[in-house]
């Protein structure tokens, strides 16, 4: 899989004159790779890609321009990009009225441990969350999360030859699943090795 370095990064300067413009092909690209999950939980699947905008980004609005500054972004993203061997994502528990989701994220306690992807003909892949600092408390989970989805070979494999998967939660809160789409599975399919 790519690595992002900061020889592979555009300048601010290069940067600046093109965001507008791959504004529409990044959030069609976003979209793409965006399961719904019940009402309330969205899965961003992240890539080489979307990590590689969120970088450029940071350092656009940020106006880091020094090597230790752009080099520090690399490392703390860079993780995100799957590795060939799993699905790396953005977890975010969504619900508008601040109350509901206070009361919500306190019933939800573990939710981001209970995210599964299921290949057909192979057992559930449950999510690996949150590996870089814990993310909720004893009162209530963080709205936002980050999982990796592993997978053994065989599973790789059946992903890669065209095999349907499922996204799903077994928390007793929030029991939801659902078919990947066909447009989705082709681009997360090529995450895999």
């Amino acid at each position: 899989m790519a690595t992002i370095t900061k020889d592979s990064l555009l300048s601010l300067e290069a940067y600046a004159k093109i965001r507008k413009s791959a504004k529409a092909d990044f959030i069609a690209h976003r979209k793409l790779r965006t399961v719904h999950l019940g009402e309330h939980i969205s899965i961003q699947f992240e890539d080489e890609r979307t990590i590689r905008r969120q970088i450029q980004e940071m350092l656009h609005i940020e106006k880091i321009f020094e090597e230790d500054g752009i080099l520090s972004e690399i490392d703390a993203y860079q993780p995100l990009v799957p590795d060939g061997s799993n699905w790396k994502a953005t977890m975010l528990i969504e619900y508008p009225d601040a109350h509901e989701r206070k009361r919500e994220l306190a019933q939800l306690i573990g939710v981001e441990d209970r995210l599964f992807v299921e290949v057909e003909g192979h057992p559930r892949a449950y999510a690996i969350a949150d590996e870089d600092l814990d993310r909720e408390n004893d009162e209530k989970t963080s709205a936002v999360h980050f999982v990796r989805f592993e997978f053994t070979k065989a599973a790789r494999h059946a992903v890669r030859a065209g095999a349907a998967v499922k996204l799903g939660c077994d928390h007793t809160r929030y029991p939801a699943h659902g078919a990947i789409s066909p447009e989705t599975l082709a681009s997360l399919a090529g995450d895999l090795r």
